[in-house]
């Protein structure tokens, strides 16, 4: 879709050139997918030069700007965590051209109950770098950055620099699954479950959610642990949408935490 009302795209951009009327622009695939009247100005991130992803101390950082292609590709071999990063990859409704246009970050940012990307990051304890017009820096774990259908905790101005992938969550045992209307069609439920090293179980509910939902177990928790831990989830919180109503998003959400509870049990 034309942006008509863009007058001006600054390549490449930083944090400090942001005012009212700008649009931080990625991969644009989210950017461009409905009209955004109040935008004036693009400002350019790709451009910057970011490595999308780097090997560092204790886990992984991908760059904002990282494609899914480049994403899918350094996970491509056997690399701890290789496995659920593929998953995740392939929960795109996606063709391989968005695939190599599409941002990490631009998902996470677009906040769609949805976005693999943010169940990744959820199910990994994955912190976000965010960076403020004021050149100012904060960090916050990925399931605390969506907050909502669409909604996320960026400040005015404040853009997403990185996301880092601790090494302990990568390596741990996991177990993934998803529920869609259509074999490929849009997530309804995603649920990720993840052992901890010292043996606890990790769960995480997206996209039959408007928000990621992490629950935290001790080893071996009973199914009815894990039931009343989902009951906690209010109902009005489960996604309402063409691709599935509440009621089965979250009888989903239960046949697959209780699938994943038994098989990370073993």
């Amino acid at each position: 879709m034309d942006l008509h009302t863009v007058t001006e795209v600054i390549s490449p951009a930083a944090p400090g050139m942001w005012r009212p009327g700008d649009a931080w622009l990625g991969g644009g695939t989210a950017l461009f997918g409905e009209p955004r009247p109040r935008i004036t100005r693009l400002l350019d991130l790709p451009s910057a030069g970011w490595p999308a992803i780097t090997e560092r101390a204790g886990g992984v950082e991908i760059a904002a700007t990282c494609t899914i292609a480049e994403l899918s590709g350094h996970f491509a071999g056997h690399l701890a965590g290789s496995e659920l990063v593929q998953r995740c990859c392939h929960s795109f409704l996606a063709s391989f051209k968005i695939w190599n246009v599409a941002t990490v970050g631009g998902n996470l940012c677009a906040a769609l109950p949805a976005g693999p990307m943010i169940s990744l990051g959820a199910a990994l304890d994955a912190v976000c770098t965010l960076l403020g017009a004021d050149g100012g820096e904060r960090r916050v774990p990925v399931a605390e950055f969506v907050t909502g259908e669409g909604a996320t905790v960026l400040r005015e101005g404040e853009l997403l620099r990185s996301i880092f992938l601790p090494g302990p969550a990568l390596a741990g045992r996991t177990a993934y699954r998803k529920g869609s209307l259509h074999v490929h069609g849009r997530s309804a439920a995603l649920v990720i479950g993840r052992v901890e090293p010292a043996g606890g179980l990790t769960l995480t509910v997206t996209a039959a959610t408007r928000r990621p939902w992490v629950f935290r177990f001790p080893p071996g928790p009973a199914a009815a642990d894990v039931e009343a831990a989902l009951a906690t989830i209010p109902f009005d919180a489960y996604t309402d949408d063409v691709h599935g109503r509440p009621v089965w998003r979250k009888h989903l959400t239960r046949h697959y935490a209780e699938q994943i509870r038994t098989e990370l049990s073993g």
